[in-house]
């Protein structure tokens, strides 16, 4: 646990704010013993760094009141969702406030009639898609942890996810937000003239301003699902097999890959035997009515054979679709059945380059006693390469060393440092191998314009 070192006139400006806090937010919604603490002290990259004073707002207000004190006594302010991301968003490098949002949990307004939602930052992913499935309505974004991950962290991190290749990713579904300013003033986004704020601020992982509501873009639920796995003897057949999905006018709702690793991982996982001559698999869904699935469910199936895929089989049942899925989701924690550490990068490169960057991946790591598995969003180009190591000693050294050499060839063939997960401070040492100088310096003018103070997510995306 990380401390972060302070000097006392630092420690008197801390308690100041938090003797404001209690006065004016309520003593009920900010905590400040080590105990409480130390749960929001972490997030999914397992740093670690205790922070001064959580305050857990009910409404815009309380965000407001909140801002106005950090930003009075310069304070950092850490926004935190569900704490399930990838990058170091959430961990409050520098101590500081930490707001935790799942009490703003609110689903505010469904329309159908105007195919809209509006929400509070704190409501979990899946609990949105389930209320608009009642409409017959559908929030397509889906990132593999939608049961537990939060809008307003998705909104932060500009959320992708299994279904981005035929429905886009979270950007493409935000049509407006009212934001709490670093100076504690809200403002609200989503006009149809002038700069597109709401684009601005998504993405922004909180360095820019506070999500208090959010309106969502809907869209009519398809009528049927189905499923298909297929299993090859090789990578390069199972690429080869989703280029000639797509190559055919097909868009599945889902077209995910697994490479031999990750499969490795998953027979230990789950106890499921696909057999030890299965190297790669393609995990794919196709909706729509009842008509075009029929007719696309073919196509897809002799795209797979004519690329050497065997073993094809098509869920019948919701259980054995079910199954499939529970299947991809489990990889995360299977992949510690590899080795006891892992580095989770969420590279995206063109589609006509995904061959090319897993043979680099491969060249890179010869002959290192450090395992690799590649899984991920294959039509879309979005993979996620997961160092595997161990406590050996110079593990960990080596396995950032790979993360390092892996992302200067994602960004030689064209592609980005994130697909998905967003910057925070793991990536930050390589947003400018992939962002040019003046554009890079734009947007730290923009940071400094909303942020004057700096006390907004300090630590993350820019590190100079």
């Amino acid at each position: 646990m990380k401390l972060f070192t302070k000097n006392k006139k630092e420690v008197n400006k801390h308690q100041k704010a938090l003797n404001e806090l209690i006065r004016v937010v309520g003593k009920e919604r900010v905590l400040s013993s080590v105990e409480d603490r130390i749960c929001y002290s972490y997030d999914g990259t397992k740093q670690k760094v205790l922070p001064d004073i959580v305050v857990r707002p009910g409404d815009t207000t309380d965000v407001s009141n909140t801002l106005k004190i950090a930003n009075q006594y310069e304070v950092p302010i850490y926004a935190r969702g569900a704490g399930s991301g990838l990058t170091g968003g959430a961990v409050p490098l520098k101590g500081g406030i930490v707001f935790d949002l799942k009490n703003m949990n609110r689903i505010i307004e469904i329309c159908p009639e105007d195919f809209v939602a509006t929400v509070e930052p704190g409501v979990v992913t899946k609990q949105l898609q389930d209320e608009v499935a009642k409409f017959d309505l559908f929030y397509p974004p889906d990132p593999s942890s939608a049961a537990f991950s939060t809008i307003g962290g998705n909104v932060a991190e500009c959320a992708g996810g299994i279904t981005g290749l035929k429905y886009g990713v979270t950007r493409d579904y935000i049509l407006a937000l009212e934001i709490v300013l670093p100076d504690g003033s809200v403002i609200n986004t989503g006009g149809k003239t002038g700069y597109d704020l709401t684009r601005l601020f998504t993405g922004s992982e909180g360095t820019l301003g506070i999500f208090t509501k959010i309106t969502v873009k809907l869209i009519p639920k398809p009528e049927k699902i189905r499923t298909l796995a297929a299993h090859f003897r090789n990578k390069d057949d199972a690429i080869d097999a989703a280029d000639r999905i797509i190559d055919n006018n097909i868009l599945p709702r889902t077209l995910e890959f697994l490479d031999q690793m990750t499969i490795n991982a998953l027979r230990g996982h789950t106890g499921t035997d696909m057999g030890e001559d299965v190297k790669a698999l393609l995990l794919i869904d196709l909706d729509g009515t009842e008509e075009s699935i029929n007719y696309e469910m073919p196509v897809v199936e002799n795209a797979c054979k004519e690329c050497n895929g065997f073993r094809i089989k098509v869920a019948e049942t919701a259980q054995e679709r079910e199954a499939i899925w529970a299947a991809r989701r489990s990889i995360s924690p299977a992949l510690y059945n590899i080795a006891s550490h892992k580095i989770n990068e969420d590279i995206c490169v063109p589609r006509s380059k995904i061959k090319e960057i897993l043979q680099r991946v491969d060249r890179i790591k010869e002959d290192q006693p450090i395992y690799i598995a590649n899984f991920g969003h294959i039509g879309d180009g979005n993979i996620h390469v997961n160092i595997m190591y161990n406590d050996d000693p110079g593990q960990e050294e080596l396995a950032e060393i790979i993360v390092n050499k892996v992302m200067k060839e994602v960004v030689a063939l064209g592609g980005s440092i994130s697909g998905e997960h967003g910057i925070g401070n793991k990536k930050s040492q390589f947003m400018e191998l992939e962002i040019p100088p003046h554009e890079y310096d734009i947007m730290k003018r923009f940071k400094s314009y909303f942020d004057p103070k700096g006390i907004m997510n300090p630590g993350k995306m820019f590190i100079r």
